[in-house]
């Protein structure tokens, strides 16, 4: 029999349960949840779902249920035929013509054609668009030249020869393209539902995809439900009905949620309870090619000063950090390009070769301070620290200002904002350092890199040496040369003392172990194609 303080528990359990159940909009969709349905509750609200547009690990998780791009990644992170089931490669590796599939559609069975891809590729790179994807397409033969208003879209190296045929050019040989197709900036988008609407993205009556899955509902801040796409052209190979996630910024919530049996997987669990999962068998680490780093805004005092910046990077105590705070089989980071990513002669690791690019030393960083002219008598500005609303976030904010603190006497102030609000801000300069991670959008060192080329980059950074050294790795052949450059252009990132490195990334998740056959793309993202419970 059940005691008195087991029923109360039981019951204020039972209760908050139902009130994180009606949170998430659970009773609205109930007649849709069966035994069957994958749960997984995802860690933030999408800004988007346009693939031009987006621009978080998220979004990109969503996204890549409900698009399929010419190629799509396995779980060895290699490129399969998808909407291609074939394409040639001309002898200099700068033009590939694909062929897709026949009677390829969307998910409101409209015909999917070639011109769907040469059209959503444009489009990306319209400069009237604005979209937070054009980099990746800068492979292409004219595209940067179009995206920056040098050229006409004609002149982009993408063309559709007829429904099933698509050709295109590159600007150079590029090793990793077949990868790069795989992410969101290729992915095809519905012309008509683009017309339409320009906010297509933001609502699932009005999204329109061809991936294994299709958006029936999204309740913002709340939970999306998702069903199989009969119409997609590999229908025969995704089992699950159906899928409800629901959507929690705050780790705890989304714990109490699996824990609970509310939901099946969740991603970043609070690390307070980390070593505890563990022990249950609950925790799991998957892949990510990634790293988490604080930015600073090089036009905002005190950190116009490299002295500064570097000085504030010298006093973090990594090790103690990730130990005590981050958890979940993070590595302190020591550079910005992670591990996981090889040299061009497939045997070394791009991250062992070039080696670690900043050190710690209170001491040194005491004198930096003094050499920029702060001390005593002229303490340093006050200080905001920019952060979006997360436990994990929050504590590791708390650790750099106390290292300011106890370093500088700073007076350091923590900020967090609401995602979307955050991003924002950033992209707009408006903070003087912040949080910022970074997830691959492919394999590649080049990848991380050009986080810092565009004339809009989040730290306000402007530099012509570094964006012409960009740009000669862009157009320099896989080949030793190509890495060396890389290294270089590493290496100017810390001369600058641009970023606070903090850890690399891994995928930390819960599940109660009732989905099967699902995998962790090395990009960080859960691929439940051919999933089910």
């Amino acid at each position: 029999m059940m005691g008195k303080r087991n029923i109360l528990k039981f019951l204020v359990l039972a209760f908050g349960l139902c009130i994180v159940a009606f949170a998430f909009g659970y009773g609205h969709n109930a007649n849709q949840i069966d035994e069957h349905t994958i749960r997984y509750v995802l860690e933030q609200e999408p800004s988007t779902l346009d693939p031009a547009k987006s621009s978080t690990s998220p979004e990109a998780t969503v996204q890549l249920q409900l698009f399929d791009g010419l190629v799509r990644l396995n779980d060895k992170g290699e490129p399969e035929a998808a909407v291609a089931k074939n394409w040639d490669v001309s002898d200099d590796g700068t033009e590939y013509t694909f062929h897709l599939r026949s009677h390829i559609k969307w998910s409101n069975g409209e015909p999917l054609t070639a011109h769907d891809f040469e059209y959503a590729w444009k489009r990306a790179l319209n400069p009237d668009t604005g979209a937070s994807a054009a980099y990746m397409l800068y492979v292409l033969k004219n595209a940067e030249d179009y995206n920056t208003g040098k050229a006409k879209a004609s002149d982009v190296g993408v063309k559709a020869i007829d429904d099933g045929t698509l050709v295109v050019t590159l600007e150079y040989p590029t090793a990793y393209f077949l990868k790069l197709l795989a992410s969101h900036g290729y992915y095809p988008v519905n012309k008509s539902a683009v017309e339409a609407n320009e906010n297509w993205g933001s609502n699932a009556d009005t999204i329109i995809s061809n991936g294994p899955y299709r958006l029936i509902s999204w309740q913002h801040n709340g939970e999306m439900h998702f069903v199989k796409n009969d119409n997609y052209w590999d229908a025969d190979e995704v089992v699950t009905k159906s899928m409800n996630w629901p959507i929690s910024e705050s780790q705890s919530t989304r714990l109490t949620l699996v824990e609970g049996g509310e939901a099946d997987m969740m991603v970043e669990p609070p690390v307070a309870d980390q070593e505890r999962l563990e022990e249950a068998g609950l925790l799991y680490i998957g892949p990510m090619l990634g790293n988490y780093y604080y930015m600073f805004n090089v036009k905002a005092e005190p950190f116009t000063d490299p002295k500064v910046r570097k000085a504030f990077s010298m006093v973090i105590n990594r090790h103690n950090i990730v130990k005590n705070i981050v958890k979940g089989g993070k590595k302190e980071a020591y550079a910005f390009v992670p591990f996981g990513m090889l040299e061009s002669n497939g045997k070394d690791d791009f991250r062992e070769v070039g080696r670690d690019l900043v050190y710690e030393d209170v001491d040194q960083a005491k004198k930096l301070i003094r050499e920029a002219g702060y001390d005593e008598k002229h303490p340093l500005p006050e200080i905001t620290i920019l952060y979006n609303t997360s436990e994990l976030h929050k504590a590791i904010a708390e650790a750099f200002q106390a290292a300011w603190h106890d370093a500088f006497g700073a007076d350091v102030k923590l900020q967090n904002q609401e995602t979307k609000v955050f991003l924002a801000n950033r992209e707009a300069g408006k903070y003087q350092v912040a949080r910022a991670s970074w997830v691959a959008d492919y394999g590649d060192a080049q990848n991380f890199l050009e986080v810092f080329s565009a004339e809009d980059n989040d730290s306000q950074y402007e530099n012509e040496e570094y964006n012409t050294l960009i740009a000669q790795i862009r157009e320099t052949p896989d080949g030793a040369e190509r890495d060396a450059l890389m290294h270089r252009a590493e290496k100017m990132i810390f001369d600058e003392s641009l970023i606070i490195p903090l850890y690399f990334t891994t995928q930390p998740y819960v599940t109660n172990g009732s989905v099967q056959n699902y995998f962790w793309t090395v990009l960080g993202l859960v691929d439940f194609k051919k999933a089910y419970k």
